[in-house]
């Protein structure tokens, strides 16, 4: 029987309460499937920090690269400046353990209530490769004279070859595999020049290795637009880390809302923990009240499980996890059917009795 370590940062404010639901479906899915999973615990984000001055200690991040994956509930206090978890947790995991393929499915699934009129689950199936290493996000750039009217700020967005082939190979690869083989790229290559011309040239060389995908290209202004009026032209998009951004957040929207929102960030070759968390945030004004969605936790999961190589167990938290959508009311919030923790139950109930 296999055996997979997860490392579990439920974070700050309903991060906790969502990933304790997600963990309960991995129970039960590990019961009926027939593997077994060992969780550690650990104390990281604003809380932490506001208490010890510590971010991400290097003792804890050599136990994190011990895992085969991190499950990660939401981390931020208003209390903590803007930047210090972002690039002191999140971007220095991604950064050092080289996640560098984000992943973002945008799934209408039945029942959810999408913003878009007429939008019919057949019409909203697609996924987001964001780079997740490189861009703007990589942190180059500096101010000069900062604080007088002569102040000078730069933020440059650095694109390898390396980093840019190896996310769209991934992309690729995804493409090939999904029932319609088409992959888009996402980027502003009129303005752009530079970076637009690597990622296009880069697009066509590696669909020589993918004859069965068809490859087309949209700006990312384009992108937002047909994300609400015609999303099933979609169905792989690869991106870079800014517009991967943007766009996915657009799709959250879409899609049901941030409590539906799943995303990974992903090491293709395995040499470190790949990292899932659902992408609403912490929401600490509603954190303790039991309102919180905990659909996107346990998609999150489901995403988890099928790197991990349990796809038919992944499949399991997804459909028990769509299978609550249309009985919840709003999708989170003192309107929401049920509170998160029987939410929570009956996703595990109908992923043990065969969802």
């Amino acid at each position: 029987m296999a055996t997979y370590r997860l490392a579990v940062i439920g974070g700050d404010g309903v991060g906790p309460e969502v990933t304790a639901q997600a963990l309960k479906a991995l129970e039960a899915a590990s019961s009926r499937f027939g593997f077994a999973i060992e969780t550690t615990d650990y104390d990281l984000g604003g809380r932490r920090y506001l208490a010890t001055g510590e971010v991400l200690p290097d003792s804890v991040q050599r136990e994190l690269r011990e895992h085969d994956a991190i499950l990660l509930g939401a981390v931020g206090t208003p209390d903590v400046p803007p930047g210090v978890l972002e690039r002191g947790l999140l971007l220095k995991l991604r950064f050092d353990f080289d996640l560098y393929v984000n992943l973002r499915p945008v799934k209408l699934l039945p029942g959810a209530p999408t913003p878009i009129a007429g939008l019919t689950p057949e019409r909203c199936d697609l996924v987001v490769v964001r780079e997740n290493t490189e861009g703007i996000y990589s942190g180059a750039g500096g101010l000069l004279y900062r604080g007088t009217p002569r102040e000078v700020a730069t933020q440059e967005s650095l694109n390898t070859r390396h980093g840019v082939e190896r996310v769209v190979r991934f992309a690729f690869g995804l493409a090939a595999a999904r029932e319609r083989r088409r992959l888009t790229l996402c980027h502003k290559t009129n303005v752009l020049t530079y970076a637009g011309d690597l990622w296009s040239r880069t697009v066509d060389a590696v669909a020589q290795d993918f004859p069965g995908v068809e490859v087309d290209y949209v700006h990312v202004d384009a992108a937002c637009l047909y994300f609400v009026t015609t999303p099933e032209r979609f169905d792989v998009i690869v991106t870079d880390n800014l517009f991967g951004d943007i766009i996915t957040d657009l799709g959250a929207a879409v899609q049901g809302g941030m409590g539906l929102a799943a995303s990974g960030n992903i090491n293709p070759e395995r040499s470190a923990p790949s990292m899932f968390e659902p992408v609403h945030g912490s929401a600490p004004d509603i954190a303790g009240k039991g309102w919180a969605n905990p659909v996107a936790a346990v998609l999150s999961a489901a995403l988890c499980l099928d790197h991990l190589g349990e796809a038919e167990a992944a499949r399991s938290l997804e459909a028990a996890a769509a299978g609550v959508i249309p009985t919840l009311g709003a999708m989170g919030g003192e309107g929401m059917g049920y509170s998160t923790a029987e939410i929570g139950d009956r996703i595990a109930e109908a992923v043990a009795g065969g969802a």
